[in-house]
């Protein structure tokens, strides 16, 4: 019998190689390695450089998606990419870009912008293109270069951001399904997180990010606890049931809010944003990736995702995950 439901059949992710610490940032802003720690958990973050786009990012982390999906290139007939610092301001799109890098011509390449909530939102995208029979492998794929729009005088955000990708393939599979996602989103509040722009004369020019934290905080972690509640619910699941419960990188005391509120043991949860800090539509999938690496996320383990980002967008996924282990 034909398969009708979509997997995630890979994960994957691009981490570069330079590192910026704590103790860096200290030499750079009025702030300390004690604070940072104390108020968001992050201990270091990586930095692209200068001659690495954002696509170049997401074509390494794609590549190993590919391959780990037992599938080439050529198979792959749309690309989609969640990222907050495209290469162009506008276009080309950075799928485009990523595209070209993998040698595919004539296939469906398109990005969204939903913030971190981005690796959900493509989840709920490709499941749907895959399922009415549109597509057949779809390369999904967050990916950031954050320090290309952040202000590193700006000591209130310079702190939690970093860069880097993720990706992952999504194809039909009925063993391995993703099994429900939700998306929401509410502009009301789209001016506590956003990229401003500036006029000059007749030419906009993107600005860095800015961000009022303990309002975002305070949304972010009723919202996340909410929503996955609902998730869980509406799919007669108990927390208890969940393998890997791998919210987005943040802020460790955001995490730790949500994992109490649901009751979810640390065995349960992964934590990465020490290592990264926060790589917004990015940190889902890179997550991810160092649990699969590290043996936790297995073929079949049953995950629960979860992401709140600037718009405001959040979202959540319920899935089995469909990739064959490393040999």
């Amino acid at each position: 019998m034909k398969s009708t439901k979509a997997s995630l059949k890979s994960i994957a992710s691009y981490i570069p190689t330079k590192i910026l610490s704590n103790f860096d940032l200290e030499k750079m802003v009025q702030t300390s390695n004690e604070w940072i720690l104390r108020r968001t958990g992050i201990e270091q973050r990586h930095i692209a450089d200068n001659d690495e786009n954002t696509s170049d990012l997401g074509t390494k982390a794609a590549i190993k998606a590919i391959q780990r999906a037992n599938l080439n290139p050529q198979d792959i007939d749309a690309i989609i990419v969640a990222t907050l610092s495209p290469d162009y301001f506008t276009m080309p799109s950075t799928a485009c870009k990523i595209a070209h890098n993998l040698g595919l011509k004539n296939i469906t390449a398109f990005d969204i912008s939903a913030a971190c909530s981005g690796f959900i939102y493509l989840l709920e995208l490709a499941k749907s293109m895959v399922e009415s029979g549109m597509k057949k492998n779809i390369l999904i794929i967050g990916a950031e270069k954050i320090s290309s729009i952040m202000d590193y005088t700006d000591r209130s955000i310079c702190v939690l951001f970093g860069d880097g990708a993720g990706a992952g393939v999504v194809s039909l599979d009925d063993n391995f399904p993703i099994i429900d996602t939700h998306t929401a989103s509410d502009g009301e509040f789209g001016d506590l997180l956003m990229t401003q722009r500036a006029q000059k004369s007749n030419i906009c020019t993107p600005l860095s990010m800015q961000m009022k934290g303990n309002e975002v905080f305070k949304i972010a972690v009723n919202t996340l606890s909410s929503d996955v509640v609902e998730i869980l619910t509406k799919n007669n699941i108990k927390s208890e049931e969940i393998d890997l419960f791998i919210p987005h990188q943040a802020n460790l005391r955001i995490i730790k809010a949500v994992q109490e509120k649901l009751n979810f043991t640390d065995k349960q949860c992964v934590v990465t944003v020490q290592k990264y800090g926060n790589t917004s539509a990015a940190s889902i999938p890179m997550a991810m990736n160092d649990a699969y690496e590290q043996g936790l996320l297995k073929q079949g383990s049953l995950i629960l995702l979860d992401a709140f980002g600037g718009g405001f967008t959040w979202g959540s996924a319920l899935l089995r995950f469909g990739g064959e282990n490393d040999k």
